[in-house]
């Protein structure tokens, strides 16, 4: 009885339409509602898709070191990485993605599509000391 019940279960979820929902669509123009008092403030779909799964289009920025397992996502191609000395010089089009697992890396001006859970807040890489506001984790990328 029991191993009719578990193919029964199987079955069922093997027939039944996916209902795991898409990874929220970011863009860059979307990621701020504003610059306030204390500087840039996250809209209303950063701040609704905190700890979900995200995804977001843009360009890879020259990482800072060829076997690096982060990199920091561009709105436009950069030749030249944009680092920040902290969050509070945080440009509004650039946004740290710290990969799952080491993939190759693409030419600046190639547009490349990140998936990944979305993390908000200053936080400072204990690994390379890098200050993010805004950060994909667990991320994979691939070419557009």
């Amino acid at each position: 009885m029991k191993n009719l019940f578990k193919v029964a279960i199987l079955s069922w979820l093997l027939l039944t339409p996916n209902f795991a929902k898409d990874p929220a669509q970011l863009s860059f123009e979307g990621l701020y509602s504003s610059w306030g008092v204390l500087g840039l403030e996250m809209s209303k779909q950063v701040l609704d898709n905190v700890g979900k799964e995200v995804k977001i289009t843009g360009f890879m920025a020259p990482p800072l070191k060829a076997d690096a397992k982060f990199f920091v996502l561009t709105q436009y191609p950069m030749a030249l990485c944009p680092f920040c000395s902290s969050d509070a010089d945080w440009p509004p089009d650039i946004i740290v993605v710290f990969l799952k697992k080491r993939q190759s890396f693409v030419q600046f001006n190639a547009p490349i599509e990140v998936t990944g859970t979305l993390e908000v807040g200053s936080q400072t890489d204990k690994e390379t000391g890098f200050v993010s506001l805004m950060r994909i984790v667990d991320a994979k990328f691939k070419r557009k």
